[in-house]
């Protein structure tokens, strides 16, 4: 049985850039509190408005909660792809656009995701190979 290429990797390269740029609770707290703290007397703000500020926070707090789960999920998938295709005869097109045929012998793992090491057909081992590099799976 083949399988047709298996994909681009996991996790995004973003990730990591998001969240440093993303605001706490605990920091959205005290500019609410500030924004409290500092208001005009004569037209304080609609308690209504602060309400649906909070709600909108709590809104996107779940969105990057969902957001994070995803990526766990995605990256638990591409480590199980990666598993499965030990022992697994694979086609493989390197970076420079070459294409060449092997066994898939070790999964490591870094920050970008699971990496292959495949034994080719002249003997030699291939390492760094990434799951959208795989083009073709071959049942043994």
């Amino acid at each position: 049985m083949q399988v047709e290429s298996i994909g681009a990797p996991a996790v995004p390269q973003s990730a990591a850039a998001t969240n440093s740029s993303a605001i706490s609770q605990e920091e959205f707290i005290k500019l609410f509190l500030a924004q409290l703290n500092y208001q005009d007397p004569l037209e304080p703000v609609n308690n209504s408005e602060f309400l649906a500020q909070l709600a909108q926070f709590s809104s996107l707090e779940q969105s990057r909660q969902i957001n994070d789960n995803i990526v766990g999920l995605l990256t638990m998938n591409s480590s199980n792809q990666a598993l499965t295709l030990l022992s697994k005869e694979v086609q493989v097109t390197t970076e420079t656009g070459a294409s060449f045929v092997g066994t898939v012998q070790a999964v490591s793992y870094g920050e970008r995701g699971p990496s292959l090491t495949v034994l080719n057909a002249d003997g030699s081992f291939v390492d760094k190979i990434t799951l959208s590099q795989i083009k073709l799976v071959q049942e043994n």
